[in-house]
């Protein structure tokens, strides 16, 4: 063997054990079988339901806060269909509005429709956990990639929701959202 099909056969090599690695064993690999039986239950009729309010950060491709925000969001149930507005406020002073249409299944699955996302987005809620996976149309104004997202949210004994979320192109992480969500204060 020569040395630089040597050099091309352990870049190949390395490269296929890291993807085996980031399949197997990193964020995008969980299941939502692997929460089953966790509690407390989250039912996404009864957590995100009514007024909430939200706290969060996007951490950009070389793990530095790029952005914070804060949202207020509403969501109301009909039967297993939801609707659910967001509205963004970012540090820099930019807004974003957003309305989602949940639709929840009798087995648990999720279907997710919004005027950002590309298609439908499809998830799962089993034990203490939603998973939705959905791709996104960034703003123009934050240049209008499409991005894979993987999102992640986790009920906490408290009935506070932590949701961590990761931004892909090209299978490439991109960005990470980590928020917390919980019901408004009553004043």
């Amino acid at each position: 063997m020569t040395p630089t099909l040597g050099f091309i056969f352990g870049a190949g090599l390395v490269l296929a054990l890291v993807l085996l690695a980031q399949r197997s064993l990193s964020f995008v690999a969980q299941k939502p079988s692997d929460y089953a039986g966790s509690e407390p239950a989250f039912d996404i009729r009864q957590v995100l339901n009514g007024p909430m309010d939200c706290e969060g950060v996007i951490y950009g491709p070389t793990g530095r806060v790029t952005s914070r925000f804060v949202a207020e969001m509403d969501a109301t149930w009909t039967g297993n269909t939801g609707r659910m507005t967001e509205a963004f406020r970012y540090a820099t002073g930019m807004t974003q509005d957003r309305e989602w249409t949940l639709t929840l299944g009798n087995d648990g699955s999720i279907r997710a429709e919004a005027p950002d996302l590309v298609g439908t987005g499809h998830g799962q809620q089993e034990g203490a956990s939603v998973l939705l996976r959905y791709r996104i149309r960034l703003p123009e104004e934050a240049g209008g990639h499409v991005l894979n997202v993987t999102d992640w949210l986790y009920l906490a004994p408290n009935g506070h929701i932590i949701n961590r979320s990761q931004f892909r192109k090209f299978g490439i992480k991109v960005a990470e959202l980590v928020a917390t969500m919980r019901p408004r204060a009553v004043a």
